[in-house]
């Protein structure tokens, strides 16, 4: 079993050459490897900046704390190593990759993550599964990384990438953004697999609780002003679809 460990984290967004904005104020959250917690909250509350200080974004500056992944020190590690060490992180916004096609970016990354290159028939066999799955058309292996992909398009391709590398610590950031019905249904029932294989610990960062119908969270985390303010089951999920987070921003207020 695997566990990240996040400990009383504070950091800050670059938002100028000499400025930095401080958006988390002493985060604690731990996930253990079979785990599904949904982080949710109003804009602005901090999900987005926990998940990419996690992943090493040069935007966001730690500024004190931990966060460690089977008690090895993630925050000293490069951003490649800590994929290699076990983390993944879906996109809200995958960026276009023009030049390098889907079949070889995911063997490459999977190559440098497992330290050996997959056996190309077995390879070609389970990516061709996964995007049939995920209800990608198999040619788009030939095309540049989300080149000329739709919304939809560009999460599919996420969840495709997180089945193939099996990660550790999977951190799903708004990956039901720009999602119809059909995708959302698709792309759940892509995260449902891995799940259900129990190996990852999966982070689902939303602002509603259409994902969560289908992802059924193990513990759910309320987010405002950079802290977590509440905490629970999937009932809490529900509780703040009916009544939204109102109560907690006025608490955190006074």
């Amino acid at each position: 079993m695997s566990v990240l460990e996040i400990r009383d984290l504070h950091a800050s967004v670059q938002v100028s050459e000499d400025e930095l904005k401080p958006i988390l104020h002493g985060v604690d959250l731990t996930i253990r490897s079979g785990e599904t917690h949904a982080i949710m909250g109003p804009n602005g509350s901090g999900k987005s900046t926990t998940a990419y200080a996690i992943a090493g974004h040069p935007k966001y500056k730690i500024t004190s704390g931990s966060v460690t992944l089977d008690g090895e020190d993630v925050l000293s590690m490069s951003v490649d190593a800590r994929a290699r060490a076990g983390l993944f992180l879906a996109m809200q916004y995958p960026v276009e990759v023009p030049g390098v096609s889907v079949a070889n970016f995911l063997r490459t990354a999977k190559t440098a993550i497992d330290g050996e290159a997959p056996k190309l028939r077995t390879w070609v066999k389970e990516l061709r599964t996964s995007m049939e799955k995920l209800g990608m058309d198999p040619a788009f292996a030939e095309r540049n990384v989300n080149e000329g992909f739709s919304g939809g398009e560009k999460k599919r391709h996420e969840i495709v990438q997180l089945e193939l590398l099996k990660p550790k610590m999977a951190i799903l950031d708004e990956t039901d953004s720009g999602l119809d019905i059909d995708a959302l249904r698709e792309v759940s029932q892509g995260i449902n697999r891995v799940k259900d294989a129990g190996s990852t610990g999966l982070v689902v960062i939303t602002h509603y609780t259409r994902i969560l119908r289908y992802v059924q969270p193990d513990f759910v985390h309320v987010f405002v002003a950079g802290r977590i303010v509440e905490e629970g089951g999937k009932e809490l999920a529900e509780d703040l679809e009916a009544s939204g987070y109102e109560r907690f921003v006025n608490k955190v207020g006074a």
